[in-house]
């Protein structure tokens, strides 16, 4: 890691901070601890043997600490040191979504990151207790690609790469952009049927709730202040 070689704490601060990769694993573990596959899920151009390395740094740091999960490998959490990161995490989100929102480039339009943020952000309760099923269709995308499956019960929600079985309770279907511009929240899921770039079939109840299990956070709300936004 490069050091600054300096004592002061505004130096210090940002040897840890601002090293690359280092507010992304903050961001993650906001939420409440995570195993180590999670967190690759997080953040997918990482290479195993760098989130490793850089976990351990964390660690010693005193800013992430293991979290035992009651499994042979643990998980890790953030120290009271690393949760007083989050703050400054959150004003990275409003800022970019206040300054950095635009056109997606192709290179941006992570499929692997969209599916992820979809099944740990969701609200599997927005249904109460009914198992809801749903399938979301990327339009755009290859035959590999295409489909996944998100399943809610019991509390959770959990991403299937295949049909797990059962009724489809809600079907999805937009493009790969157009799904990341409404987690985004440049377009709302209302306004993104009524401009047909979301398509929503399925039972009554589980339609009604499709905002509610988005869950989209209170950054989605902010709104940009690019003059080229579209």
């Amino acid at each position: 890691m490069k050091s600054y070689r300096q004592f002061c704490p505004v130096a210090k601060a940002a040897e840890l901070f601002c090293e690359r990769w280092n507010a992304l694993i903050v961001r993650d573990l906001a939420v409440g601890p995570r195993r180590f596959t999670d967190l690759q899920r997080g953040v997918p151009l990482m290479s195993p043997s760098l989130l490793s390395s850089r976990l351990k740094w964390l660690v010693e740091e005193g800013v992430v600490a293991r979290h035992d999960f009651g499994e042979k490998r643990p998980g890790y959490t953030l120290t009271e040191a690393g949760r007083e990161f989050v703050p400054l995490v959150e004003a990275l989100g409003i800022w970019g979504q206040r300054w950095t929102r635009r056109e997606l480039k192709e290179h941006e339009m992570d499929l692997g990151l969209l599916v992820w943020s979809l099944e740990s952000s969701s609200n599997p309760d927005a249904f109460d207790a009914s198992r809801c099923l749903i399938r979301l269709e990327l339009t755009d995308q290859t035959a590999a690609k295409r489909y996944w499956w998100f399943l809610n019960q019991k509390g959770q929600c959990e991403l299937c790469v295949d049909d797990p079985g059962g009724d489809v309770n809600l079907y999805l279907a937009c493009t790969l952009a157009d799904a990341i511009y409404i987690v985004r929240g440049d377009i709302s899921p209302a306004a993104a049927i009524d401009m047909n770039r979301l398509e929503v079939i399925g039972d009554n109840w589980a339609r009604r709730n499709l905002t509610k299990w988005l869950n989209l956070g209170p950054v989605t709300q902010v709104a940009s202040r690019r003059p080229d936004t579209r």
